[in-house]
């Protein structure tokens, strides 16, 4: 196991809201010893100590369920080391050269194969992996040229392209109540299932992301990568195995099945808008750091068809939107209705949903039944809510890569095939065949169509 983690851009808000917290779960999980060592690498002109305040401040803010001790002991395992991060001689004399290091880049993308070349050429110990967040490039011509770079520099198996929303809870209990029930398997088909909705609505508005989220719009951040990779799980083959091979490759098959959408297809099946001002919320366009020219979108909605023997027939209708009235973190299963009713005229049924709630973490099933207190039918809602999972996304994210296991990281072939989605859609919205619609902060989204 890896005992070294660098972090670049270590003074970032990933670094703050996500890793560092992540550490102290793992660590109070007794996963990490007393060797673990945690190396920041950033431009600011800080010292050791200065770094290890900082981290503790961020981990009693947004870790505070790690208990205090455990929160002392991962910053002051830190040190910090100032330096550019795409200066190879910089990187030399920053990084532990004597044993394997996790390299992790917590850094825009644009700087990705700046770094990655840099990090390979101030040299690291047999064993060392690198890991990058998404998204991996910024279209698939970027994709394509950082796999290349990346597969002349390092082994497959020590690249780590990581999605936190593979390591939640949740989708990981959507792959045992798919594949440890009989029941499920026979029905789980386009011949039972008419729709599936993989969303995720926020109440949250731009909270001054700006500087990123305005270049990048909500396709990109949320469809491209983290709700694609919820639609392989849900329609992938089962796997033989949840080995990092076997799992990865019904996860490609999944999108290589996806039909390609051609524009007039992206103009027809697929929407995008941003918010308006409302509900104490200003305007997207009148957000600080925003520029109107870019026709940013937060709200975007595709749909796609699987194009195989299973899936021929059904709707996957990805959606996200920032700034709607309520949080929506789902996905929802919608099964065909029944052929026939024979309680009489006028008698109607709902069709089953099966729903995974992803924050908050549930799990319900939606029937129908009969009530001795009411005449004909009425919902019968059977529900549950999984333990809390022992480490968050990011804690177990983390300890695959700590332990050198790459199930649940994203194979370059993965994250082309993913752009390769988008990429027409992406084409029809620079032409404008799909208009830029408005809904107000506050609202349910644009209105249906």
């Amino acid at each position: 196991m890896i005992q070294q983690l660098v972090i670049l851009g270590a003074t970032g808000d990933l670094t703050a809201r996500y890793l560092l917290p992540a550490l102290g779960a793992l660590r109070t999980a007794g996963h990490l010893d007393e060797g673990f060592g945690l190396t920041g690498v950033g431009r600011e002109d800080w010292t050791d100590e200065t770094f290890r305040t900082w981290a503790a401040e961020q981990l009693d803010r947004h870790a505070p369920g790690v208990p205090a001790e455990q929160r002392r002991a991962v910053a002051t395992a830190a040190r910090y080391r100032r330096a550019d991060v795409t200066d190879a001689d910089a990187l030399a004399a920053a990084i532990p050269r004597d044993e394997p290091v996790a390299a992790y880049l917590a850094l825009p993308p644009s700087i990705f194969p700046a770094t990655a070349s840099a990090l390979h050429a101030a040299g690291t110990a047999k064993g060392s992996t690198i890991v990058l967040e998404k998204p991996f490039g910024e279209s698939l011509h970027d994709a394509v040229e950082l796999n290349r770079l990346l597969s002349e520099l390092y082994e497959e198996r020590s690249i780590y392209r990581v999605d936190h929303f593979v390591a939640m809870a949740t989708v990981l209990n959507l792959l045992g109540v798919r594949l440890a029930n009989r029941v499920l398997e026979p029905i789980w088909s386009s011949s039972h299932i008419e729709r599936i909705d993989i969303i995720w609505d926020e109440s949250l508005a731009l909270e001054g992301r700006a500087g990123y989220y305005d270049g990048v719009g909500a396709l990109k951040d949320m469809l491209q990568n983290h709700l694609l990779q919820l639609l392989c799980l849900v329609a992938m083959e089962p796997p033989i195995s949840l080995g990092e091979r076997d799992l990865r490759d019904r996860k490609v098959d999944v999108l290589r099945s996806i039909r390609p959408l051609t524009l007039d297809d992206a103009a027809r099946r697929t929407r995008r808008a941003r918010y308006s001002a409302g509900a104490c919320v200003p305007a997207y366009v009148d957000e600080p750091g925003v520029d109107p020219a870019h026709h940013t979108e937060t709200f975007a909605e595709l749909l796609l068809e699987v194009d195989n023997w299973r899936w021929r027939g059904t709707v996957f209708r990805l959606r996200t939107a920032k700034a709607v009235r309520v949080n929506r973190h789902e996905i929802a299963v919608h099964f065909r209705a029944v052929p026939h009713l024979p309680f009489g005229e006028g008698v109607t049924a709902e069709p089953n949903v099966l729903r995974f709630g992803l924050e908050p973490e549930t799990v319900s099933l939606h029937l129908t039944g009969t009530s001795t207190h009411a005449d004909g039918l009425v919902p019968l809602t059977l529900a549950a809510t999984p333990a809390p999972g022992a480490l968050p996304p990011y804690g177990r994210l983390l300890l695959n890569v700590l332990k050198g296991d790459t199930a649940l990281s994203i194979r370059a072939d993965e994250a082309e095939e993913s752009w390769r989605v988008v990429t027409p859609v992406l084409e029809a919205w620079a032409k404008d065949l799909v208009p830029l619609e408005e809904y107000p902060a506050g609202s349910e989204g644009p209105a249906p169509r």
